[in-house]
């Protein structure tokens, strides 16, 4: 679930944090010393941060059991009305028989993870309220629940319709987890992602034992994440250093703290993993730069990395395999 893409854009954040609060460190400590302290706090919040990304990833999966939960219970609640309405008395029950909805509701891991980590919706009914109204809201949703010839891709599909038209645009369900927890300030839209990946995945025939995204494609991309990260920290000022002189027209203190920290990982992943092509590499921080720093940050990154990447080329200090690692 987590590739490498979010492993860039978690370790430029934090490369960020840390030349923003540089100054705070001791004079009294040695240069080496406060790389070997730098470096290895970031790594724990590295891990930390990914780790809080995938418990995010089962939040959100637990919203859509909740969501389903609440539509029963409020035709339950009609029908045990003393004077219930027509439609009370006949609800429409398409939705809560939802196969996709009761599948994900009894899947094994899920239920474990939230177990384990104390994930709940129950303090958080207005916002279930006011997610399940704005569903019931939509054309797609009228449309299914009109339809009489039900499948288990048409229940996918609504949920996925769900995901990317109703939950993305939530702007209370973005700043609810923002204030639920500051790591997930820059994942909503990414594990929403996820989530309705998840859900194209599901199979019918897997009941309950339907497996998740893992945490890891593999461990490669653990090693890929510690890496990058101490490289980009220990080899900061000769990163630096060759960002200014290919700079020539603008001093340090003129480069934007975000655009200083973006090449500094761009560098970091050229030098260090020769089998990542550096198209691959150039292209990927190009486009974090775009969502990330100023308007004319993308065109500055791509000039300066690119002068880099040809003097180190011509000085032969540039070693690059030539295989192709397909990014995920």
């Amino acid at each position: 679930m987590i590739n490498r893409i979010l492993i860039r854009i978690k370790t430029i954040q934090l490369l960020y944090a840390y030349r923003i609060n540089k100054e705070q460190l001791s004079d009294n400590i040695t240069k080496e010393k406060e790389l070997s302290i730098t470096a290895k706090k970031a790594e724990t919040e590295l891990l930390d941060s990914l780790n809080q990304t995938y418990e995010l990833y089962h939040w959100i999966l637990q919203l859509i059991v909740e969501l389903h939960a609440y539509a029963i219970k409020r035709i339950e609640i009609g029908l045990n009305k003393l004077r219930p309405t027509e439609e009370e008395r006949n609800p429409n029950k398409r939705f809560i028989n939802n196969l996709f909805a009761k599948q994900l509701s009894e899947n094994k891991a899920l239920a474990a993870f939230v177990k384990e980590n104390g994930i709940s919706w129950s303090e958080e009914t207005d916002l279930i309220k006011l997610l399940m109204n704005k569903i019931t809201a939509t054309d797609f949703y009228q449309a299914y629940m009109k339809e009489t010839n039900r499948t288990y891709e048409d229940d996918k599909l609504l949920w996925r319709h769900i995901v990317r038209k109703v939950l993305v645009s939530s702007s209370m369900l973005e700043e609810r987890l923002e204030e639920m927890n500051l790591y997930w300030n820059d994942d909503f839209e990414t594990v929403m992602s996820f989530v309705e990946k998840t859900i194209k995945r599901f199979e019918e025939s897997n009941g309950s034992d339907q497996p998740l995204l893992k945490k890891f494609r593999d461990s490669e991309d653990i090693d890929y994440a510690k890496k990058l990260l101490k490289n980009a920290i220990s080899n900061q000022e000769e990163y630096e250093s060759l960002i200014q002189k290919t700079a020539q027209n603008w001093e340090s203190e003129r480069i934007a703290n975000m655009d200083m920290v973006i090449m500094q990982a761009a560098l970091a992943e050229i030098k260090a993993f020769p089998t990542i092509p550096i198209n691959v590499t150039l292209n990927e921080y190009i486009e974090i730069s775009k969502y990330y720093s100023t308007e004319k940050s993308s065109n500055f990154i791509n000039g300066i990395l690119d002068k880099i990447v040809n003097d180190l080329r011509q000085e032969g200090k540039l070693i690059k395999a030539g295989v192709y690692i397909k990014e995920n």
